[in-house]
């Protein structure tokens, strides 16, 4: 079954870039214009996915995981250095996404409002009784729903992408709601629970309306992108699993936990997505068995011009993996951590005998790539002393395309693919829930799998060992934690597990390591650990802080701290 991909939709108009909270109408089109027929309603509808999340080097050239210990971005300048350096404030964030997602909430109102029966002149004319028993009305009526339904999707899904940032945030459902005439007006923030009910229930109501796929739909071929009841489903169980996370949940509800395990399990139950076989190959498939929902990119090799090494004609380096990451991938053949004298871990050849993710995920010195050997080493290819060299040792290859070409002269381009959804996050969401609410091995409410069960799916198609039996709760985390990282590096889950973890003093406030490699001769190499930045991480950094300009015209609260 072909899964649904977010296409870059061809916008004819686009509407005012502004805050939702800040927001002035000069130079948007009338509703009138807007909503005269069904092109054009639809193209409104299809102007809203703009506000969707990105993955790809979207903060100065870097990927959100050069904010995380698992990379560092070549540029010491950028401003994803902030984040490093506990340098964000109420004035400036790199990732600052307040305005970005109440533009899209604002959009989706003015289309829940608009796109109506009442309102739509064809749907009145075909109302008429003259009219009865046209053949096309009863198609309109179910496109007009799934319509509508996209919308509220849509609403739900910036909601949720604001709420993880910001915790609770006013929940604006109309567009009469804020009079922004006046230089200052009132809001109250909602709770974070009261905005997570919103969301769930939002997309409870959506799920039954939304189609498995867009595909064919009103006569269209290869309609894909556009929000599925796969997607909805998806959403509800991560914004459940936020939910009953440390962070958000600070009763240690275990009902929260039962909720996301359900939620989680619903979407394996529904059939509609498989895991695929080949790790390495998901990120550079232009659709998979595994997809859920996705952002995709239209033909281009930016991505590759920014993250290719160095010493590859046209490279420029961009997010390098870190030392850190590198020792989470765990021994295959042992399943333990390369910390653990038992593991088979050889410190000489330490790339040998891991994880396969390793290699799907990391380029390291000695790796084969685009046509030749990888040399990280003092004085290689790829290595110092050479400008903007890796800082780590370690360059991206997760998302990477070597058919992709950027040399002199050369400008082969491909559609890329960011993850926002895939199954394999169901099946680790799952297991984390079911750990928290019944421990490791337990499935008494017939929730339907166990959380060992889970974490195995994902473990079995890496070719890693199955976890152990007997952990405890907090071991089984802790392993859990691991999987979580090594699954979904720059996948943007990273940055957002350790703050719903309250994980950041232990993982973020710390030393960012890499490796010196000497080359000895041809066949062996001297690894030398290195420090190559102290990272500062604030318990307050677990939340944003509420855009000043926002705190101070709408007299909003302030998060802790800020």
């Amino acid at each position: 079954m072909k899964k649904n991909i977010l296409y870059p939709f061809i916008l004819l108009f686009s509407l005012v870039g502004c805050s939702y909270l800040d927001y002035d109408d000069r130079g948007e089109l009338s509703e009138d214009m807007v909503f005269e027929g069904h092109s054009s309603k639809r193209n409104f509808l299809y102007s809203i996915y703009q506000s969707l999340p990105r993955v790809d080097n979207y903060i100065d050239g870097a990927m959100l995981a050069a904010a995380t210990d698992d990379a560092e971005f070549v540029d010491e300048f950028s401003t994803i250095q902030r984040f490093n350096s506990g340098n964000i404030t109420v004035s400036y964030n790199p990732e600052n996404q307040w305005s970005h997602f109440y533009t899209g909430i604002r959009r989706c109102n003015t289309f829940l409002e608009n796109a109506t029966v009442e309102r739509l002149e064809e749907y009145r004319y075909n109302l008429d009784e003259e009219r009865d028993g046209d053949q096309y009305y009863p198609e309109m009526l179910q496109a007009l729903e799934y319509e509508r339904a996209e919308a509220r999707f849509l609403r739900a899904y910036f909601y949720f992408e604001l709420i993880k940032r910001y915790g609770g945030v006013p929940l604006v459902t109309s567009t009469e709601e804020i009079d922004f005439e006046s230089e200052t007006f009132n809001i109250n923030r909602n709770s974070f629970d009261q905005c997570s009910e919103f969301i769930v229930s939002e997309l409870n109501e959506v799920i039954p309306k939304l189609p498995p796929e867009h595909d064919t739909r009103d006569g269209l071929q290869g309609e894909t992108g556009r929000a599925t009841k796969g997607a909805a489903m998806a959403l509800k169980a991560r914004t459940l699993l936020y939910s009953a996370s440390p962070l958000f949940n600070s009763s240690n509800d275990v009902n929260l936990w039962k909720q996301a395990a359900v939620a989680s399990y619903d979407i394996v139950e529904e059939g509609l997505y498989s895991l695929e076989n080949n790790f390495a190959e998901l990120f550079i498939k232009d659709n998979s068995s595994e997809l859920i929902y996705e952002h995709r990119e239209g033909n281009s090799n930016d991505f590759e011009r920014t993250n290719y090494p160095i010493g590859y004609d046209g490279g420029n380096t961009g997010t390098c993996p870190s030392q850190n990451l590198v020792d989470a991938f765990e021994m295959v053949e042992t399943g333990l951590p390369i910390s653990d004298p038992a593991s088979g871990y050889d410190p000489d050849n330490p790339y040998q005998g891991r994880d396969s993710r390793l290699n799907a995920t990391v380029l390291h010195n000695n790796s084969q790539w685009s046509g030749r050997t990888v040399e990280t080493f003092q004085g290689g290819l790829d290595g110092p002393p050479i400008l903007n060299a890796t800082k780590t040792g370690y360059y991206l290859k997760k998302y990477l395309d070597s058919s992709v070409k950027i040399g002199s002269g050369q400008d082969i381009v491909k559609r890329h693919t960011w993850y926002l959804f895939r199954l394999g996050e169901v099946y680790l969401n799952l297991a984390e829930a079911m750990n928290e609410a019944y421990g490791p091995e337990s499935d008494p409410d017939g929730v339907g799998m166990t959380a060992i069960d889970a974490v195995n799916m994902i473990r079995n198609r890496a070719g890693m060992p199955n976890f152990p039996t007997g952990l405890s709760n907090a071991e089984f985390r802790s392993k859990l934690q691991n999987e979580r990282r090594v699954e979904f590096a720059f996948e943007n889950h990273r940055f957002w597990d350790v703050r719903r973890w309250e994980i950041g003093s232990e993982t973020f406030d710390a030393e960012l390591r890499g490796v010196n490699i000497e080359k000895v001769n041809d066949s062996t190499f001297m690894y030398t650990p290195k420090v190559v930045e102290n990272r500062v991480f604030e318990e307050k950094m677990n939340l944003y802080p509420i855009p000043y300009t926002e705190v101070v015209k709408a007299n909003l609260e302030q998060n802790a701290g800020w």
